[in-house]
């Protein structure tokens, strides 16, 4: 099921980026078979809270040692595509670099997912997502005006910036492949995707439509009064974006301000003092009564959720945006397809100490895994991953 199903995929345990990668192949069909660092038992409850493991099966093996080594060339071997998180340099050592890889299976997609990219000034530099947004202009342009950028969780970074592109990235080269017949290295790093997704705002500034000080621009949520967050008479906080005339319009008559003395909407002179007035007017309401007078209206309205009121919402609901496997809820597979529709996420399996039946899949029979033992290609897994970014 799902639109990658026949995709075989090997994946070097890691942080965040590259497993959120191999979980939206994963979500889509592919056979992810992950390699874990042999170290010690993974602690009680782990494989049902690591929910970027989730849909696929993981082996442990030690690579120092020859027969682990040449078990894992034999997975790639037969693998459509790799997917490795290390410093640039780290996989060439091991003896796994594109080059080895390539030359024994000219068809795999290598996808290296970094920072700061396989080359550049800073590429054997260490960092994480707020020092790959920071370097890129993203994190500069996030945040109230006077005041210090706002750190967008890990989401750009990491999973918009990282994972999603090194997924996108892998995709791609999978299809060109069915052309060519041949493979190719896919150079993921978070610095580029980050930039990438600030193109919208690149435009903006070529245009002349935006400022480099934080807090004067439209999707600032700060700044055009019609395009935030407001606060509620009970506490809590509902979002707004009225940006077209219509949808402006929409929004005045329902708060009862149509037909008050207004300044034209495009009056930036004005927007201070009238989200002063909006502001007031959203503290007279609860936000659930805000939701039964606005939601589903075309003022572009919606509450600002907790993670648990997400999960409740009858939208969400509806749609299926959630699931719950094995008692815990996460976010279901997207995007969605009409035909090819992905299976329900089972919860992450970690490195058993039997591999296999995670080994079964990619034509290794149990008498062989009998003797890969006995020549100490396996290790237990290991819980606690070295950040290789």
């Amino acid at each position: 099921m799902g639109p990658l199903q026949g995709i075989k995929v090997v994946e070097m345990a890691g942080l965040a980026p590259g497993p959120f990668a191999a979980m939206m192949l994963a979500d889509m069909g592919a056979e992810v078979l992950r390699i874990e660092r042999p170290a010690q038992a993974v602690p009680p409850g782990h494989p049902r809270v690591a929910l970027l493991d989730r849909s696929r099966r993981a082996v442990a093996l030690d690579l120092k040692s020859p027969a682990g080594a040449a078990m894992l060339h034999r997975l790639l071997g037969g693998a459509d595509a790799f997917i490795e998180g290390f410093r640039p340099g780290v996989m060439e050592r091991l003896g796994f670099g594109p080059d080895t890889c390539l030359a024994a299976n000219p068809r795999l997609v290598y996808g290296r997912m970094t920072g700061w990219g396989q080359d550049g000034p800073l590429a054997q530099a260490a960092g994480h997502d707020i020092n790959y947004i920071a370097l890129t202009g993203a994190l500069h342009a996030i945040g109230p005006k006077g005041g210090a950028p706002a750190v967008p969780l890990n989401l750009v970074g990491d999973f918009g910036g990282g994972g999603m592109y090194l997924a996108f990235g892998i995709v791609c080269a999978l299809l060109e492949a069915r052309r060519s017949g041949q493979g190719q290295v896919v150079d993921a790093a978070m610095v580029d995707g980050a930039a990438s997704l600030m193109t919208y705002m690149h435009a903006s500034r070529a245009a002349g439509q935006w400022s480099d000080t934080r807090g004067e621009n439209v999707l600032d949520g700060e700044t055009a009064p019609w395009y935030g967050v407001y606060e509620t008479a009970d506490g809590l906080y509902v979002s707004i974006a009225s940006a077209e005339p219509q949808f402006y319009a929409e929004l005045l008559r329902l708060t009862g301000l149509a037909g008050t003395a207004l300044p034209d909407q495009l009056d930036r002179g004005s927007w201070p003092a009238f989200r002063e007035k909006l502001a007031g007017v959203f503290r007279g309401k609860t936000r659930a009564e805000w939701c039964a007078l606005l939601e589903g209206s075309d003022v572009c309205f919606a509450p600002v959720l907790a993670l648990d009121e997400a999960v409740a919402h009858p939208h969400n609901r509806a749609r299926g945006t959630f699931v719950e496997v094995g008692g815990v809820v996460q976010p279901a597979p997207a995007p969605r397809f009409s035909r090819t529709v992905p299976a329900t996420p089972t919860l992450p399996v970690p490195a058993a100490e039997d591999p296999s039946q995670a080994l079964a899949a990619w034509g290794i029979d149990a008498r062989e895994v009998a003797a890969l033992r006995a020549e100490g290609a396996f290790g237990p897994p290991n819980p606690l991953r070295a950040s290789t970014r």
